[in-house]
């Protein structure tokens, strides 16, 4: 599965729409929507705030992996 297939079925699985998706990540509609169209790729920051916003890792939105769970935090000693 592609970047831009991956990201479109995550905002769907949160049945959220492009707008709703951009504004939670401080993006502009079109800018967003560019990334799912696959004419644009996201920054590194943007990657890192996708990651966060559908709660995988970042290997699994880029295709790389399809182990969805982010790691846990390192424990504090």
């Amino acid at each position: 599965m592609t970047f831009q297939e991956r990201l479109r079925a995550l905002r769907k699985e949160r049945g959220d729409t492009q707008a709703q998706t951009a504004a939670a990540l401080g993006l502009v509609d079109r800018h967003y929507q560019r990334f799912e169209g696959g004419t644009n790729l996201p920054s590194f920051q943007n990657i890192i705030a996708l990651a966060d916003h559908f709660q995988v890792n970042a290997d699994y939105l880029l295709g790389r992996t399809d182990v969805r769970n982010m790691l846990p935090p390192p424990e504090e000693p």
